[in-house]
């Protein structure tokens, strides 16, 4: 969520990046109803303060015995209960007001950084470096899918028939792979200096509001029904929302590691990215999280290291990969500036996204109430970022089909030897 003030400054850009976003909301409306909303609680503030003048007044002409008075006190009763009368609607109106203010207010986007790219989906990213060669083969590749088949990694038509679509068993050295990849994410940010938290799975929707994937994401997100519990796509919401509310010492960057399982609705996605591991609706993600203080230039630096972190995962897992920048109208509405990291999948024929790394500045932490004592005392809001160290089964992708070899078998990264029982091949 963005101050009222910088809504008010920044009106132009912010309704050109609503726009992009396809973000329904007129930010001149917004900034009407709030000059309505202003003027309704002056009205209310002058009109209570007055109330107040007869109430004191009232407590000091009580108990006099003279006719005048008791006609003086009668009097002010009559004005107290016709101001009362007159205060009633208009606190009313207040608490709609303020009420529809919020609702909007939620849905104005972020502002953009002035590098991002300007553009309306991901056609319109900006590739800013490519790591490692696209591999040649040989013989007819396989695709994942026929790979996970033959080497017994996972089922595909049992887990469709357990949990209907985009379901899937992990199943033999699939299993393993697929924990060694989260181990190797989590044993690297470790030794960055990450704290490891295990989150809960299930959130309040507040948390999600106060995160800013609500009320933009709801359409994407599992609910329990008749309670107040929502499915997380990502352990970003429980790991800001561990600090919510909180004063803290950002001298230095607070950074926040956390593996969970993460589920996703896809809803629109009918059609996309079908076949096997690509798109699912349970996937599980090692994600870093980091709290700073309102400092450009310190969000800048924190921006490229969590890459590098994810860069660094991908070099350990021998993977091509490049780097793009994201255009505005495909970062969600809570996002500053956005890289994505998209890794070689032979049988796209092309890179897929695999990880997304994002600066907030402070919009989350203004809705989670993240805040500390600057230097002189005053009170400022954290600046936040997220990024996603590595995701699975989405990874098992370009593992699987970049490391195959012409007898079927795949070849297992140094890296990962260690959480596979020293395993340099799965045959």
């Amino acid at each position: 969520m963005l101050d009222i003030r910088q809504i008010r400054e920044h009106a132009e850009q912010l309704q050109k990046v609503a726009n992009r976003k396809g973000i329904t909301i007129s930010i001149e409306s917004l900034l009407t109803l709030e000059q309505e909303r202003l003027a309704c609680l002056k009205e209310c503030e002058q009109l209570r303060a007055q109330r107040n003048r007869w109430t004191e007044e009232l407590k000091h002409s009580q108990g006099g015995d003279t006719g005048s008075l008791a006609q003086e006190v009668n009097r002010i009763r009559a004005q107290v209960r016709e101001l009362n009368e007159k205060l009633r609607p208009l606190e009313a109106a207040r608490q709609r007001l303020d009420s529809r203010c919020k609702e909007l207010m939620l849905l104005v986007p972020n502002l953009v950084s002035a590098d991002t790219p300007d553009g309306s989906s991901d056609h319109d990213n900006v590739e800013l470096r490519r790591v490692g060669a696209v591999p040649s083969f040989a013989f007819p590749a396989k695709d994942h899918v026929e790979l996970g088949s033959s080497l017994k990694l996972f089922d595909l038509p049992k887990g469709v028939a357990a949990a209907g679509s985009r379901g899937y068993y992990l199943t033999g050295a699939g299993v393993y792979l697929h924990r060694a990849v989260q181990q190797l994410a989590i044993d690297l940010l470790v030794s960055k200096g990450f704290t490891l938290l295990e989150v809960p799975l299930l959130v309040r929707e507040s948390a999600l509001i106060h995160t800013g994937f609500f009320p933009e994401g709801k359409s994407q997100t599992y609910s329990i029904e008749g309670e107040d519990h929502w499915l997380i796509g990502t352990a970003e919401v429980p790991l800001v929302s561990y600090h919510s509310g909180d004063w803290l010492d950002v001298s230095s960057p607070i950074c926040l590691a956390a593996a969970s399982v993460c589920f996703r609705k896809e809803a629109g996605s009918a059609g996309r990215d079908v076949r096997g591991l690509y798109r699912v609706h349970q996937f599980s993600k090692v994600e870093q999280v980091v709290i700073c203080r309102a400092d450009l230039s310190v969000s800048e630096e924190m921006h490229e290291k969590i890459t590098a972190h994810a860069e660094e995962l991908l070099q350990l897992l021998e993977l091509p990969y490049r780097v793009v920048q994201v255009c505005v109208g495909d970062m969600s509405a809570k996002n500053y500036k956005q890289y994505d990291i998209e890794t070689w999948m032979p049988s796209r024929e092309q890179y897929g996204e695999t990880h997304s790394s994002s600066q907030l500045l402070d919009y989350q932490a203004r809705r989670s109430n993240l805040r500390y004592k600057d230097e002189h005392g005053k009170t400022r809001y954290c600046y936040t970022l997220n990024n996603t160290a590595v995701a699975s089964p989405r990874i098992l992708i370009p593992l699987l089909e970049n490391h195959q070899r012409e007898d079927g078998s795949v070849y297992i990264p140094e890296a990962l030897r260690p959480y596979l029982y020293e395993w340099t091949e799965i045959r």
